[in-house]
């Protein structure tokens, strides 16, 4: 399956999330995304340094602190892990996974669950991990 397909048929295809977009995990390209949803060279740069801290340190407080940015919208961090960044914004989300080799980006809407699409990001990220990605 292509990356692409990844997003539409397990991520966005779920109908648990509006949007999505699988970048590497250094944060350097973007593999696939829904189209109109860009993650920016910058907030991928920052999503890395989260992730990389394994939810302690400087860019986790920073997080905290002035929230972190997906697709030129800033999100309320509130809950930092070491494989994961979930952020919300009113009553929409984003929920952010890395796995071996990509980082999973995924924003629910108002309209649907954050439960639900923190689900369908994390399975994929396992599902992606079980492969070797």
């Amino acid at each position: 399956m292509s990356w692409q397909a990844y997003v539409d048929s397990s991520l966005v295809g779920s109908g648990h999330l509006e949007k999505g977009a699988i970048i590497s995990a250094a944060g350097d390209s973007t593999w696939a995304a829904t189209p109109g949803f860009t993650v920016k060279p910058e907030e991928a740069k920052e999503i890395v340094a989260i992730l990389a801290c394994n939810g302690k340190g400087g860019p986790v407080d920073k997080a905290f602190s002035d929230g972190i940015h997906v697709g030129s919208e800033r999100y309320v961090a509130f809950n930092v892990e070491d494989r994961h960044i979930y952020g919300r914004k009113g009553r929409t989300g984003v929920i952010i996974v890395k796995t071996k080799q990509a980082i999973l980006v995924g924003q629910y809407g108002e309209g649907q669950q954050a439960g639900n699409a923190t689900t369908t990001v994390e399975a994929l990220a396992d599902y992606l991990i079980k492969l070797g990605y």
